[in-house]
């Protein structure tokens, strides 16, 4: 027998390496580390990654640079072969010394660094011709990207919530950007400052015309980017205004989770709502009444109450009719044994025995209607 044919194997594309402005072997020391790592590093953006090798594909940390305030070379730790390749990046909360493999690394390095940070091309540093080039290539790909990316302080949130994100964290800056509230991709810009020892907020309207962003201001300035609109903040207040870089997630930071250890909340009590198309229940009838109570409370003797159904017992009150009078219950008296009733010819007997006899008691023909009596005096002609 024939064998199905089987596809022929095609080999699994390989994933493309990570695209850096630049990328080099650079050792890394943080603040809660001993000694120095070494990593393969590359610069994107406003981020630099760090892989255990120049194969991966997935980096194992990353730094942002939205907090950066300054690079300095770092001339303490030099020793007689490493000379001049230490230095140290400060960013807003913390500084984090880095060691690169030469004199020209470091300089790339910071050279690199300056260049994406500032969007221009040091020129106090010792570099090549072609070095610089390389520089001019990363800024104008830094340009574009910021263009077309959202800056690192905007959040989607409210006005609020941009408050109250720079009332907890002043640490984390004090400028923010979040939709506008016009819509037409326009934004707001929030900052929070501390004048005469009283925190200030301010609110920022930007306009988004055409491919520029128009800062509402008593001398409007276009930015063809939003990261140009948080770069006018800043240099027009001499660096008063930081931009607000959050680590944490978003989620953590608005909902703080309930202390480790403490009492659960018990869940929400869920409460039923009635259709809106069904009437409201009724409420329990009244227990009824013993066999002793033969009479009946009026309605308007009740005590006064508000009644869910209000309407529906105002037209059965139109039906019952009061009645004119109360009446009092009669205090219960002694009854006579009951006597039972002679049927007529039993007690007709009787009457002619005792009559024949002439001994009829007068109590008896007291009690014996007018008419009895006349119809017994008719029998007695008739027999006689």
């Amino acid at each position: 027998m024939a064998s199905a044919l089987s596809p022929p194997r095609v080999p699994k594309p390989k994933a493309a390496l990570p695209s850096h402005y630049y990328e080099n072997f650079l050792e890394k020391k943080g603040p809660r580390d001993r000694d120095y790592r070494k990593f393969w590093t590359g610069l994107q953006g406003l981020t630099l990654y760090f892989y255990n090798s120049n194969r991966d594909f997935q980096h194992v940390e990353k730094i942002e640079l939205g907090g950066f305030t300054e690079l300095r070379d770092d001339s303490s730790r030099a020793g007689v072969r490493d000379v001049g390749v230490h230095f140290s990046l400060v960013l807003r909360n913390q500084e984090i010394k880095f060691k690169a493999e030469s004199l020209e690394s470091r300089e790339m390095w910071k050279g690199f660094i300056m260049t994406v940070v500032e969007l221009r091309v040091p020129s106090n540093l010792t570099l090549l011709p072609g070095h610089l080039y390389r520089m001019a290539e990363a800024r104008d790909k830094e340009e574009a990207r910021r263009l077309v990316e959202l800056p690192p302080c905007f959040l989607k949130v409210s006005r609020l919530e941009a408050q109250l994100l720079l009332e907890r964290y002043p640490e984390c800056g004090n400028l923010l950007l979040r939709p506008g509230g016009g819509g037409a991709g326009g934004v707001s810009v929030t900052t929070r400052q501390m004048l005469n020892g009283s925190p200030v907020v301010r609110h920022y309207k930007v306009k988004h015309v055409g491919s520029t962003y128009v800062i509402d201001v008593e001398e409007p300035s276009s930015c063809p980017s939003l990261d140009a609109v948080v770069n006018y903040f800043v240099s027009h207040t001499n660096k008063a205004l930081v931009p607000f870089l959050l680590d944490e997630d978003y989620e953590k930071v608005l909902g703080p989770a309930p202390p480790a250890g403490g009492p659960r909340q018990p869940p929400p009590v869920s409460i039923p709502v009635p259709a809106l198309n069904q009437p409201p229940p009724l409420p329990p009838l009244p227990p009824p009444l013993s066999q002793d109570e033969n009479y009946v409370i009026p309605i308007e003797d009740s005590p006064a109450a508000n009644y869910v159904n209000e309407e529906v017992l105002a037209s059965c009150r139109q039906a019952i009719q009061k009645p004119k009078k109360l009446l009092k219950p009669q205090a219960k008296t002694s009854k006579p044994p009951p006597v039972p009733k002679p049927e007529s010819r039993a007690l007709n007997g009787i009457l002619l025995g005792r009559t024949a006899q002439g001994s009829l008691p007068a109590t008896g023909l007291a009690e014996v209607t007018a008419e009895l009596q006349e119809k017994l005096m008719k029998r007695r002609a008739l027999e006689q």
